[in-house]
């Protein structure tokens, strides 16, 4: 390689570098600035089990019935149970006891922002290995998966499925796409022994890399697999291709080292498995027979045939679908699946899969979103060309021709903004920010605890009386002493057809009749509610059961604190009207909801008086702020009309039938013209008399035009109220002057 080829290829190894770098420091605040709860198994497909495996059985972490019945694959948490591991062991050596619990609530984030900032980097990889090095095309696939609202709501969330996009992409990456090609032009060229000889001995010192990287593709692929076994569709899909367009050779390369990797990865797999379980079981089979067989994905919902092309793109896109539209018919409509040009034939490779995956999975009656994340990647290396195709001319030059597509591409990056911080840091995000009110009152009783009447062991405990998994669990209580029941919702496992009809599980239970749940499942009924909580009650003393038995006993404890959705409140308050449970907190969750059950805020009710009383001290000094400024904003109003500052410029009409000034008024001297008086109101006829009136002063009437004078008006009856009502401009006014 000559010098310029050597400078060539380690600039470009820099830019790369350098993007990386600019990648990982986005995804990083993405990660940290992240306050919104989007999915259950965010948490507890993931970093429950993880917590369990880093700090044992009795740290009080939710194991849900996947994880019972074997359903999910280890991998995933044995990764976060490192982490957790390993920032408890930084916390301990740097003695972070004040932080250890936001440096455990931080580190999966750090850890998943690394992981989509190398599905972004490897977007952009493979948008070059389809376009060129230098194309728009690559820049623009780049720019499309930065401003992508779900990227930027959904990457860095410890989901499986957003591991399972990153491993996708970085193996597609990696898959051989130009190891097929020419496979027929070879075969007709064979003219003779010697000559197929030496074509044999180059085809395989070619293959050499390619070799290497189709085995690193299918670890990666492999393993996706276990993660999400529905990740196999695009794999088969690309198998397929690749068999059908390679030579008997290659056929024979591609099955062996399918076997040979996928093998690895599942030993490995099985290993993991034995050692999170304790026994031999295999997830991926049962996965496929619990979900599939015996139905059990439909408790959790049923979809329409078309969800994923009427919700699923245009979630995953939003105002980037206009343009993958055409790019996967550019992409299909070339007929270059079986092409000699490999980029050609890349390009519809992957629409194929973007096509087969949503159409299988379709099948199924419970679909999401996130279960085609996977393809967000491939899509946005599709709708690359028609987005360069459009905005390019706008953006490299400065016709007024392209003033419109300007204005477009800014009206599409300021949605993709206000989307990407909406559902980041304002939407459900009192799920997270009630943990953290539930954190600092367990830490602000602790000094309650060594006090003489308190005894060992005693804490807060909460009731969460909610939809099932509406919140995090012990990855945000991190606290064991922290104890808490929630209602759940296991599935109708081992149950036959008729009995799954009319099977309820506890939270539906409890919404379908929440008076008669809290008689029955709670410990003494409505009737036997405690007076005070119980870190302050000398005579209760907590059971032996631990963390994870208190959180799962039926029937439930009276808690300390009890937390639900604001439109539950009017319900409670009607069975619970005789207890001592106040509201101690409330905090903003969404403003609107498709569930009804998690409408409004969170509200916290609790039994400690002091903290009642403490917080209806905050909320009346919130409410006298609100009023206050309020009051000042209507001050502010009345002197503005008063010097005229906030009266409209009166119309040619209106200034044409005003009367005419009189003629005395125009013989004031200038100094002593009324516009020098602090009363007067601007007009364009000046009088002596004041033409406005304080807010607390009545106005008088007039009678034709002319004015009472105060002496009279004060002796005639007003009777305007018995025909017409009294309108006031703003609600705020009425309750401020009435």
């Amino acid at each position: 390689m000559t010098k310029s080829g050597n400078r060539g290829a380690r600039s470009d190894s820099y830019s790369a570098w350098s993007v990386f770098v600019a990648l990982l420091s986005l995804r990083l605040l993405n990660a940290l600035s992240l306050r919104t709860f989007f999915q259950p198994d965010e948490f507890f497909q993931s970093l429950e089990p993880a917590w369990q495996a880093a700090f044992g059985e009795d740290q009080g972490a939710w194991i849900t019935w996947e994880w019972k019945h074997h359903l999910r694959s280890s991998i995933h948490p044995f990764l976060f149970a490192a982490v957790y591991s390993a920032a408890d062991f930084l916390a301990q050596i740097l003695r972070l006891s004040a932080t250890r619990a936001d440096l455990l609530i931080a580190a999966p984030k750090v850890t998943q922002a690394f992981f989509a900032a190398i599905g972004d980097f490897y977007t952009w990889k493979l948008a070059r290995s389809a376009y060129g090095r230098g194309s728009h095309e690559a820049w623009a696939a780049l720019a499309l998966t930065v401003v992508s609202p779900w990227q930027w709501f959904c990457s860095t969330r410890t989901l499986s499925n957003c591991l399972e996009a990153t491993i996708t992409v970085v193996a597609l990456y990696l898959w051989p796409w130009e190891w097929f090609r020419n496979v027929s032009l070879a075969t007709a060229s064979k003219r003779n022994t010697r000559a197929a000889s030496k074509a044999a001995a180059e085809q395989e010192t070619d293959d050499t890399v390619p070799l290497k990287r189709l085995r690193q593709c299918l670890c990666l692929a492999a393993l996706a697999c276990i993660l999400r076994p529905t990740n196999g569709l695009i794999w088969v899909s690309l198998a397929s291709v690749a068999w059908l367009r390679g030579s008997w050779a290659q056929r024979k390369t591609l099955a062996r080292e399918v076997l040979i990797c996928g093998s690895v990865i599942l030993a490995i797999s099985v290993l993991s498995d034995r050692l999170f379980y304790g026994t031999w079981t295999f997830p991926p089979l049962k996965f496929l027979y619990f979900n599939i067989a015996q139905s059990l994905a439909v408790f959790y919902g049923k979809n329409d045939w078309h969800y994923y092309i009427s919700q699923g793109y245009p979630l995953l896109l939003t105002t980037a679908l206009p343009f993958t539209i055409p790019g996967l018919y550019r992409a299909l409509s070339q007929r270059s699946l079986f092409s000699d040009n490999a980029q050609a034939s890349m390009q519809a490779q992957l629409g194929l899969i973007c096509l087969i995956m949503p159409f299988t999975l379709s099948l199924i009656s419970h679909k999401e979103v996130r279960f085609i994340y996977p393809l967000l990647p491939s899509l946005h290396v599709l709708t690359a060309p028609p987005l360069v195709a459009f905005f390019l001319p706008a953006v490299s030059q400065s016709s007024r021709y392209y003033t419109p597509r300007r204005l477009i591409l800014v009206f599409f990056l300021l949605v993709n903004l206000v989307i990407a911080l909406y559902t980041t840091l304002h939407h459900a995000s009192g799920t997270l920010s009630v943990l953290s009110y539930l954190r600092s009152q367990h830490l602000s009783h602790t000094p309650v605890l060594t006090t003489p009447n308190a005894h060992p062991g005693a804490g807060p405990t909460t009731g969460f009386l909610m939809p099932c998994h509406s919140t995090p669990w012990r990855s945000h209580l991190v606290d064991p002493d922290l104890r808490a029941w929630a209602l759940s919702c296991d599935p109708p496992v081992g149950l036959n057809t008729t009995q799954k009809e009319t099977y309820l599980d506890e939270a539906d239970q409890f919404y379908a009749n929440p008076a008669q749940f809290l008689r029955r499942n709670m410990v003494g009924g409505t009737r036997h509610v405690p007076r005070q909580p119980s870190y302050t009650n000398p005579h209760y003393y907590p059971s032996s059961q631990s963390t994870s038995e208190f959180q799962s006993i039926t029937p439930h404890p009276w808690p300390d604190y009890l937390v639900f959705f604001a439109a539950l409140e009017p319900t409670l308050n009607s069975i619970l009207w005789s207890s001592t449970y106040r509201e101690c907190h409330r905090t903003f969750n969404t403003a609107w909801h498709d569930d009804s059950r998690r409408k409004g805020d969170i509200v916290v009710w609790c039994l400690d008086p002091n903290e009642q009383a403490a917080w209806s001290g905050v909320k009346r000094d919130r409410d006298r702020e609100a009023k206050e400024r309020h009051f000042d904003h209507i001050i502010e109003n009345i002197k503005r009309q008063a010097t005229g500052q906030g009266a409209a410029p009166a119309s040619i009409w209106q200034r044409w039938t005003q009367p005419a000034p009189k003629p005395w008024s125009l013989a004031w001297p200038k100094a002593w013209t009324p516009s020098k008086f602090p009363w007067s109101a601007p007009s364009s006829s000046w009088s002596l008399e004041r033409s406005w009136n304080w807010p607390w002063e009545r106005r008088r009437r007039s009678v034709m035009g002319v004015q009472l004078p105060a002496w009279l008006d004060d002796r005639i009856p007003d009777l305007s109220g018995l025909w017409k009502k009294k309108k006031y401009s703003r609600i705020e006014d009425r309750e401020y002057w009435s």
